[in-house]
């Protein structure tokens, strides 16, 4: 007999509104206009642009999450024991949802799970493979910008609620912006929570340089699908023959730094207005910050939270952290 899927629903649609109500286009529109012209890398994440993600995950150039994951799966135990049980576990950017299975795995009956992510189809989509995989487990999937305020599920309100946020997605902002977005975490995972968070690390540059230039092209492709999401959904008139990926890390700022290159001069016009591209000119896409053990818990502390436990691999090249909300 064929197990029965429990049913999944959206239990927050803010996110949904705000794109409707021109988010997206508001944003294309400030950050092409500045002098140096800039797009939101959460706006990569499209149905596409999500797909393309977990190919780059996959590749040999890309260590971050071979590692993450062996980390994940050698202490997981572990690490789900200090978690404790009838947790919430509430994932951020949670996409295809693949890791979170080795701590569903391990974990001692879990009250929920509630992904969190902007990009709706493919949330829904693994939403309802974790369902079908757990049919034990409580599935609240949330469709927001976890970068943002939103709220969790009544059932949140009993039993301690723990964040995982893999990936060295935390990379991707600023210093001070990383230290606002773990303060709303603190917040929102409440007093008994606790964060469990996936960190790259600073190392040789010609190994952190492959990461972001493999030679199959796929994170190029997932860095112009931003320019195809505004063509598609903004009446963008970007010629993705005249714009190249561009990846490089800056060991003095500590970080990646991914860029779309004109090759010529050109206009492009998007929903009525246009903006004017000078040979070379470039639009930045995305920082992918890396930072030392000690760097990263100080910064935590900043945002309180108090170190518990961090696990890294032999060669250093990654790290996850169990951050506990201050007392």
């Amino acid at each position: 007999m064929d197990k029965v899927v429990p049913k999944v629903t959206v239990l927050d649609h803010s996110y949904d509104q705000l794109m409707q109500s021109g988010e997206f286009l508001h944003d294309v529109i400030v950050g092409l206009s500045k002098p140096r012209k800039e797009l939101a890398s959460k706006y990569f994440y499209d149905a596409r642009g999500s797909v393309l993600f977990d190919r780059i995950c996959e590749l040999d150039e890309y260590y971050l999450t071979r590692t993450e994951i062996l980390l994940l799966k050698k202490h997981a135990a572990e690490i789900t024991s200090l978690m404790g049980s009838q947790t919430h576990m509430i994932e951020f950017g949670s996409g295809s949802s693949t890791k979170i299975r080795i701590l569903l795995d391990a974990a001692n009956e879990l009250a929920s799970y509630i992904p969190v992510d902007i990009s709706r189809d493919h949330m829904m989509e693994s939403s309802a493979a974790i369902a079908k995989e757990y049919p034990k487990l409580k599935v609240i999937p949330v469709y927001a910008d976890f970068t943002k305020k939103f709220h969790l599920p009544q059932e949140t309100h009993e039993g301690a609620c723990i964040g995982f946020f893999p990936g060295s997605t935390i990379g991707n902002f600023t210093p001070d912006q990383t230290r606002e977005f773990l303060s709303h975490t603190a917040d929102l995972l409440g007093t008994e929570g606790a964060l469990i968070i996936g960190v790259d690390l600073k190392k040789n540059k010609t190994v952190i340089n492959s990461a972001y230039n493999d030679e199959g092209g796929i994170t190029a492709a997932f860095n112009l699908n931003i320019l195809h999401r505004i063509n598609r959904e903004l009446e963008g008139t970007f010629n993705l023959d005249s714009f190249k990926h561009h990846a490089h890390y800056n060991e003095c700022e500590g970080r990646v730094e991914m860029q779309l290159i004109s090759t010529c001069n050109q206009t492009v016009h998007v929903s009525g207005h246009s903006f004017d591209f000078t040979d070379q000119e470039t639009i930045h896409t995305e920082n992918s910050y890396k930072y030392s053990i000690m760097e990263f818990c100080e910064l935590s502390r900043r945002a309180g939270y108090e170190p518990y436990r961090t696990w890294t691999d032999t060669e250093r090249l990654f790290s996850v952290h169990y951050l506990r909300i201050a007392s």
